[in-house]
């Protein structure tokens, strides 16, 4: 009697293993894909959009597009509705300055300049307040040196 018990409690018991398995090893932390997508296309001003899909299927649309003075700008459409723009200009040195507004509203400016030896020098306004300065200086040998130096408000 012992054994017909301990028989069929062991045939339950594979029975339950046997059935349980399969979820288990879905469950297991095994190869799993993801996949994410970019779509680009040429707009009616010349520019190039893209279009892009993440894994978890948030859309961000990027649209690029010529401005009067003739340097691309950019906007940024984020999948929960958000917007970062980046404005391209030409400043009064005749170098490209930007004004990127992030998402959050925050507004970072880079101003280039070009130094007394000719090389391209930048001042960086954070959103936050900070300044950071790019110094770059051309040696005698034609190679260039940079010094950055971050100022945290």
């Amino acid at each position: 009697m012992n054994r017909r018990k301990l028989a069929s409690a062991a045939v339950a018991a594979l029975f339950i293993s046997a059935s349980a398995l399969p979820a288990f090893a879905q469950s297991a932390d095994g190869p799993r894909t993801t996949s994410h997508s970019v779509h680009r296309q040429r707009g009616a001003d010349g520019a190039v959009d893209a279009t892009r899909t993440g894994p978890k299927g948030g859309v961000t649309n990027v649209a690029r597009a010529k401005g009067a003075d003739g340097l691309t700008d950019k906007t940024v459409t984020y999948p929960n509705g958000k917007v970062a723009t980046t404005d391209r200009y030409r400043g009064a040195d005749g170098l490209v300055d930007k004004t990127v507004t992030g998402a959050k509203g925050g507004v970072t400016t880079q101003d280039r300049s070009r130094g007394a030896d000719g090389a391209i020098d930048s001042t960086i306004t954070h959103p936050k307040g900070g300044v950071t300065t790019v110094d770059r200086t051309r040696n005698a040998d034609g190679t260039t040196d940079k010094v950055v130096t971050t100022i945290r408000p």
